[in-house]
């Protein structure tokens, strides 16, 4: 509030509420224009935005307050520049402080009047007194905090009266002077409490960033466990039956294999490129009826670990190919051909068909599980989701990413009882 021009006594405060309405929307538009702008910097990523948007809030309010006050009595005008101003050098520190002052002094010197002499007082004096309370008020708690903002608007109100009156001459009715500071508490009131949720959930912003970088990271290790274990696993089968009688032949077959899941093993653990975007590698022509087969030699120590029968009747020997990396192929085929094993801890039969249609290939994987449910069909790919009791649902998230990096799709049939079907669709590349 300052002095401007005179004006006649019996002009009351009813006639202003609209502009006080007004003045109020000032303060609480650069607020959510804050809140927009931090918001765009957490879901686009940008960078650069936190050291200057906070300034948006008080110098845009203060200059719109002052550019629109409402005329109140005796050529005095309400406005709530106030509010901005202390906001400001509190959670913006001394030398923003600084910079608001001047920049409403300089504001302030060409509306005139003689109230300016009194600004010219008053704020250098609350700049210093709010620049000394800005080195502890952001270690306060919040309810500190609005305690703190809504106690200095009474004593800031006084102060400016009492100078109004010892310099100017000019006595202000003691209802004004409530009502002036009435206004402003309740003002300073709703702003605080709406300024520190914006700052609540832009905490909460920066640590959801920081909490899915983590997520990342913990994706990255369990899923490398995760399709380590499997060929880590085929390798300790292949070798526990070499402890049996059996043929040369087969023994020298059977550290073949287990050598290969080795490599296989050192290569996922050093060029582990499945949840991030890989790097550009050479695809190759991929023979689907012999990976096939691979995979099938391979998973069968675990099958028959399980009283699963592989049934291979329906498996065409299609001489097609796909492109793709072979390695990521099988990566793909043995999770599906696991979880397929595992789906029937009581035995069953995984039957494995390949069809094809000229222009694509279908590769289906059938169990005679416990199934699922329509929800679990949709939920499969999610990190994390999985129908095991100690499964981490990485394996198919792994899967379908492979397919959809060979253009082609994965689908889902299952009931519940009866087992579950996965079709593989890829297209069909010529030699």
């Amino acid at each position: 509030m300052e002095i401007v021009f005179s004006r006649k006594h019996g002009e009351v405060m009813s006639v202003v509420v609209k502009d006080l309405l007004v003045n109020f929307l000032f303060v609480l538009l650069p607020l959510f224009i804050v809140q927009m702008f931090y918001l765009l910097k957490y879901t686009k990523q940008l960078e650069h935005l936190k050291d200057w948007i906070v300034m948006i809030f008080p110098v845009l309010s203060m200059i719109l307050c002052m550019a629109f006050p409402a005329h109140i009595y005796e050529g005095f005008v309400i406005d709530f520049r106030r509010i901005p101003f202390i906001l400001g050098i509190l959670y913006g520190g001394y030398r923003f402080g600084f910079f608001l002052m001047a920049l409403m002094l300089v504001i302030r010197s060409f509306s005139g009047g003689a109230g300016f002499h009194v600004a010219l007082i008053i704020y250098p004096l609350l700049t210093i007194l709010l620049s000394v309370l800005a080195k502890h008020y952001l270690q306060m708690a919040v309810k500190q905090r609005i305690l703190l903002n809504v106690v200095l608007i009474p004593l800031l109100e006084a102060i400016f009266f009492i100078m109004v009156t010892k310099l100017l001459n000019i006595n202000v009715p003691v209802y004004i002077q409530l009502s002036i500071v009435a206004i402003n508490m309740g003002a300073m009131l709703i702003v605080m409490i709406l300024w520190e949720s914006v700052r609540k959930i832009l905490d909460l912003l920066q640590a959801l960033v920081k909490a899915e970088k983590l997520e990342v990271v913990s994706h990255l290790a369990a899923s490398i466990s995760h399709e380590v274990r499997n060929p880590l696993t085929v390798s300790r089968g292949f070798m526990q039956l070499l402890h049996e009688d059996i043929p040369a032949n087969k023994r020298t077959d059977y550290l073949n294999i287990a050598v290969r899941e080795l490599d296989r093993a050192v290569e996922i653990i050093s060029d582990y490129l499945t949840y991030a975007k890989p790097e550009a590698k050479g695809s190759e022509q991929i023979d689907v009826y012999k990976e096939i087969h691979h995979a099938v030699k391979v998973i069968t120590p675990l099958a028959n670990m399980n009283t699963v029968q592989i049934d291979l009747q329906k498996l065409n020997h299609e001489n097609v190919c796909v492109l793709g990396e072979r390695k990521l192929f099988e990566q793909c085929l043995m999770n599906i051909f696991k979880n397929g094993v595992e789906a029937m801890p009581h035995g069953g039969t995984l039957e494995i068909s390949l069809v094809y249609y000229y222009s694509t290939i279908q590769i289906n994987i059938r169990d005679t599980g416990e199934g699922m449910t329509e929800k679990q069909i949709q939920r499969l790919g999610e990190p994390y989701f999985t129908t095991k009791e100690k499964g981490t649902g990485l394996g198919m998230m792994v899967s379908f990413n492979i397919i959809n990096r060979m253009n082609g799709k994965m689908s889902v049939s299952s009931e519940q009882g009866k087992g579950t079907c996965f079709s593989i669709e890829l297209p069909v590349v010529y030699k």
